[in-house]
């Protein structure tokens, strides 16, 4: 029985996973995974629709610049209310043309001891991490499941949605639930072409991650992830750039952590 490999019972992997021809719509606005992916999926050939919350409205002309304008176009957008969303995404849709792939970047965070979260921040942190991205894959698939070419969705988890951390009540819930909607989206989406995952990462180093994660509390949370620092935001894209290119057509309903070993410690 001969060892020679078959060449024909291959996919067609592009190993430098370009996405020439793709457009991309990325939550998240300005934010440090966000532009990380922006920047990365530009790199790879994309054109990139970014929504991003009102505040940020001041920095978006400098971030589309450098950006470049004919790479990237900014939507404002509050990822927790329905009707914003939808108008978003049928204007990116109407500006580019058709929808490929969809990130789901946008984020918040707060550490409170779960006895002293009020209502508000627990809907807060609700809204922003869960029920934005259904609310954006929701919107995002209708198109593409019309238009039959297919797509992907790249969900931000985190290591939080696996174990427990102090004070990350509403934050784990939110990212738990994540998880779970995404291998639901999956097991529905992926027989007519979306596939959908997500990546975990631990602390990123972003305006806020290192707000929430400065002092001795970062430096003991070091402690406890085995390679003994955290994430740097190039490293997540490349994660979320590897779930949208086709090299990962055979993945969905996956988690991927990017942790540093944190969830194995």
């Amino acid at each position: 029985m001969g060892t020679q490999y078959d060449m024909s019972l291959r996919h067609g992997v592009d190993f430098d996973f370009r996405l020439d021809g793709k457009v991309a719509i990325v939550t998240g606005g300005l934010g440090g995974i966000a532009m990380a992916t922006n920047a990365a999926l530009i790199k790879k050939g994309a054109r990139v629709a970014i929504l991003y919350p009102s505040f940020e409205e001041p920095r978006v002309e400098a971030a589309i610049a450098e950006l470049g304008a004919d790479n990237a176009q900014a939507f404002a957008c509050d990822v927790a209310d329905e009707g914003e969303v939808e108008e978003a995404i049928k204007a990116a849709h109407a500006h580019f043309g058709d929808l490929h792939l969809l990130v789901n970047a946008a984020g918040c965070i707060t550490l409170t001891p779960a006895e002293d979260i009020g209502y508000d921040e627990w809907q807060r942190q609700i809204g922003v991490n869960l029920t934005g991205p259904f609310l954006c894959s929701k919107h995002f698939a209708r198109i593409v499941l019309e238009s039959g070419h297919g797509g992907k969705i790249v969900n931000i988890a985190s290591q939080a949605a696996t174990v427990a951390i102090d004070q990350h009540c509403a934050y784990t819930s939110a990212k738990a639930g994540l998880i779970g909607m995404t291998k639901v989206l999956a097991k529905e989406w992926s027989p007519r072409g979306i596939t959908v995952n997500t990546v975990s990462p631990t602390v990123v180093l972003t305006p806020m991650g290192a707000a929430a994660w400065e002092g001795e509390k970062g430096e003991n949370m070091k402690k406890l992830i085995p390679v003994g620092r955290f994430a740097y935001t190039d490293e997540i894209a490349a994660a979320i750039l590897f779930l949208l290119s086709n090299g990962a057509d055979m993945i969905t309903g996956a988690d991927i952590m990017i942790d540093g070993g944190y969830t194995i410690a």
